[in-house]
């Protein structure tokens, strides 16, 4: 319970704090540079919504695995990166801009095709045939509300305080850090009681 609370009210925080500081790092000029080359976004995209879903469907089917295990995996590879991906390529020193258009595009496309991936897994795996479908509005308003707004108050602030923000980077690094690692630990402790059994089950496919 209170790993879960930690990671429903103290995550979304935490990011929207993070992603105030990545806006910290960027201009202008980083997404134009994504709009006039735009090949990593596209193979991005496609990897993140046709290519992954795929490859989980195949793993799922070598392995043989149990039809909740085989849904999960499916549903797990046919999300987008969210929001934390954005945190991982600030602390390998990515392409940070990229990874934000990437974040909000996948975002937006999988409101159509996580349900079309889900539905049809239940399908082949669990033999059910279900209507799931996703909050449009509550996806559009995570995204402005978690990435596409704290980032612009970022760039905002690095307009009018740069060397501010220049010294301002490794605090955020650190900090994102620190989020990663407590959210690691939160969801380990959260199914400490089970997690060799669920490692049993699924690590292999994960893997």
């Amino acid at each position: 319970m209170e790993s879960s609370l930690l990671i429903s009210a103290g995550l979304p925080i935490a990011l929207f704090i993070i992603m105030i500081g990545i806006g910290m790092t960027l201009t202008v000029r980083d997404f134009r540079q994504v709009a006039v080359f735009p090949k990593g976004m596209v193979v991005g995209t496609v990897a993140q919504i046709l290519l992954m879903p795929m490859v989980a469907f195949a793993i799922a089917s070598m392995l043989d695995l149990s039809s909740a295990i085989a849904v999960g995996l499916v549903i797990i590879a046919a999300c987008p990166g969210g929001t934390t991906s954005n945190l991982f390529v600030l602390l390998s020193r990515g392409n940070i801009a990229l990874s934000i258009v990437l974040t909000v595009t996948a975002s937006l496309i999988t409101i159509v095709t996580l349900p079309l991936f889900t539905n049809y897994a239940l399908q082949l795996y669990a033999g059910t045939e279900e209507s799931i479908t996703l909050p449009v509005g509550r996806t559009v308003g995570m995204l402005v509300g978690i990435v596409l707004f704290p980032v612009a108050v970022g760039m905002v602030f690095r307009t009018r305080a740069p060397e501010l923000s220049r010294r301002a980077e490794s605090a955020v690094s650190v900090f994102g850090g620190v989020v990663l690692a407590l959210l690691v630990v939160g969801l380990i402790w959260g199914v400490r009681d089970q997690i060799w059994d669920l490692l049993r089950q699924a690590g292999p496919a994960t893997l």
